[in-house]
């Protein structure tokens, strides 16, 4: 008999308590359901259900073998919605959410480059900082930079994130180019204000360097961040997503190259990896390959214009 109406059955019976109510709910005869019964228990090759006249309920056997049955038909739902939708052309609308400057310096480009290539599919972006409800705010993805995962969203890695301690030419003609961690102490410093509380953290080589600091500008938006580090505020820290211009025309000069700050995981958050829209799974394929590998594209380019100059400097 068919294994997978066989495992249909076996569900629905566990869930329902009752041969006849399957039998009602899958339009079958009870005797098939019978049928469908003992054949799931000789294919797994144990008793599933207790029957009495009254009642029906698990084994030890079918309590353990319930999960990999309802995944089976998970699998064979999903297969044939990806059948359904070959060859179909992916259409509709997708909320996405992110923060506004990696939605600036990266996603707004990569979002008008998917729709070049699926014109049917209508996008909203909104951005905020803040960690979006994607049930109440009727989110379909949310591209987030955290390594804080809420455990009851489904997430997929795009990229990381890697932060550098910048200063204006401006500022380091004032007050001078801090040589060590330690001279952090003595310069202005500008925070995020949902960044890392009253020192500074970094990396270097194997050991980690913790600097109290006093901080002289808060602000709870990257780009304005950035804006007062540009204007000559003081000594920040940015994502590198942000800093290629402004690192390759000098605007910002990098401090303290050894000494690497956290890196953070670039994620994409939705609700279910059942029934997804077409639109959203070929979008999430998409943000992950063109963000794909480490260090980051954007790290990649840094790097290289890096390359490029010392090799001109030296020639």
């Amino acid at each position: 008999m068919d294994r997978l109406t066989a495992a249909r059955v076996f569900v629905e019976v566990a869930e329902r308590g009752s041969l006849t109510q399957t039998a009602e709910h899958l339009e079958m005869s009870t005797a098939m359901v019978s049928r469908y019964l003992s054949a799931a228990e000789d294919w797994l090759g144990a008793r599933l259900l207790h029957r009495t006249t009254r009642k029906v309920s698990l084994t030890e056997a079918g309590a353990a073998a319930l999960p990999s049955c309802r995944q089976l038909l998970d699998v064979a739902t999903d297969a044939a919605h990806l059948a359904a939708e070959r060859g179909r052309e992916p259409a509709g609308l997708l909320r996405i959410t992110s923060s506004s400057s990696f939605a600036e310096a990266e996603l707004t480009a990569a979002l008008v480059d998917f729709q070049r290539q699926y014109a049917q599919v209508e996008l909203v972006l909104s951005v905020s900082d803040k960690a979006s409800d994607l049930v109440g705010e009727r989110v379909d993805l949310a591209v987030r930079l955290t390594n804080t995962l809420d455990p009851t969203m489904i997430t997929r890695p795009l990229a990381k994130c890697r932060s550098m301690l910048c200063a204006s030419p401006a500022y380091l003609a004032l007050r001078g180019q801090p040589r060590t961690a330690e001279d952090l102490r003595q310069h202005r410093c500008i925070a995020h204000a949902f960044g890392i509380g009253k020192q500074y953290r970094f990396t270097r080589g194997d050991e980690t360097v913790e600097v109290p600091v006093s901080w002289s500008f808060h602000t709870n938006e990257t780009a304005v961040l950035r804006r007062a580090v540009l204007s000559g505020a003081g000594i920040g820290m940015l994502p590198t997503y942000y800093l290629g211009d402004d690192l390759s025309t000098g605007r910002l000069v990098r401090l303290l190259p050894d000494h690497e700050p956290g890196v953070l995981g670039i994620h994409a958050i939705y609700l279910s990896r059942k029934h997804q829209p077409l639109a959203l799974r070929l979008l999430v394929d998409f943000l992950a390959a063109r963000f794909a590998g480490d260090p980051a594209p954007w790290d990649r380019a840094i790097e290289a214009r890096q390359t490029a100059a010392r090799r001109g400097f030296k020639s």
